[in-house]
């Protein structure tokens, strides 16, 4: 096998849907609840069998130790820009593909904010780490969002999709994408490429029901896991949430079944 493949399989502890938690969110909003003691929120959710936890390089000394211990990998983060810059959607390289594995990752991963003047800027590191993950056999996943000042656009399945194709051709193993909001439309969004499409969690939303419901739309039309953050960890109880998330996605459960599971509690888990 690949080095590539070896990793893909580490990723993939649990079953072939992938749980990430986003946890890079440091350098972009600061030391928000939930991830002020990351070490502790990672190992939260590798309780809940999440797979992976996103980080940026300087906090996976905080949970190496944890890390080796537990079922969970590390996907380390290049990209950053901060809500301080009026240009915050230009995203920057701050490490590299090399220095991820000396570190122990998994995975690498990449933003790309598309639609407006940075996009050539950000596209040509994506181009660029995909071909590095390639040389040295590690997996890459294109984090690819609309930003072109609309927001409705964000979540438009003909522009969606178009993203997802975009980190499909440029070299990206898994592509992680905004839900478009109904089982249908996101069908165009997973139909669109060969690659695994995970679901980002977006805002933080008003109900587990309805993140609930979300995931097991996207599931439904093809999704191949999701990676989320803020729903997860800054949810009164991060490892039960994480393992309601993985319960839904490995039993296939559709959006008309979540109350039910919801009622019976924590029976199923």
């Amino acid at each position: 096998m690949k080095g590539k493949d070896i990793r893909l399989n580490r990723l993939y502890k649990h079953s072939d849907k992938l749980l990430i938690v986003a946890m890079d969110h440091g350098i972009t909003m600061g030391p928000i609840e939930g991830i002020v003691d990351v070490k502790q929120a990672a190992s939260h959710v590798f309780d809940g069998y999440a797979d992976a936890v996103v980080v940026h390089k300087g906090l996976v000394r905080n949970i190496t130790e944890l890390n080796s211990k537990t079922p969970g990998e590390l996907i380390v983060h290049l990209s950053a820009s901060t809500n301080l810059n009026q240009q915050s959607n230009r995203k920057e390289l701050v490490s590299s593909v090399e220095h991820a594995i000396k570190l122990g990752s998994s995975a690498i991963s990449v933003h790309v904010n598309l639609g407006n003047e940075h996009e050539g800027h950000m596209l040509q590191h994506l181009g660029l780490v995909a071909e590095q993950c390639e040389q040295w056999g590690m997996p890459l996943m294109a984090m690819m969002y609309v930003r072109d000042g609309d927001p409705n656009h964000e979540f438009d399945s003909e522009k969606v999709k178009h993203a997802a194709r975009i980190a499909e051709e440029l070299g990206a193993d898994i592509v992680k994408v905004n839900y478009t909001g109904d089982l249908e439309s996101f069908k165009d969004v997973t139909n669109a490429v060969q690659i695994p499409v995970v679901i980002a969690g977006g805002e933080k939303v008003d109900s587990v029901k309805e993140l609930l419901t979300m995931v097991a739309d996207a599931m439904q039309a093809g999704a191949g896991g999701v990676s989320i953050g803020r729903n997860i960890y800054q949810d009164k109880n991060p490892t039960l949430i994480a393992k309601q998330i993985r319960y839904v996605m490995d039993h296939n459960l559709t959006s008309d079944e979540i109350q039910s599971f919801l009622d019976k509690g924590n029976l199923a888990l």
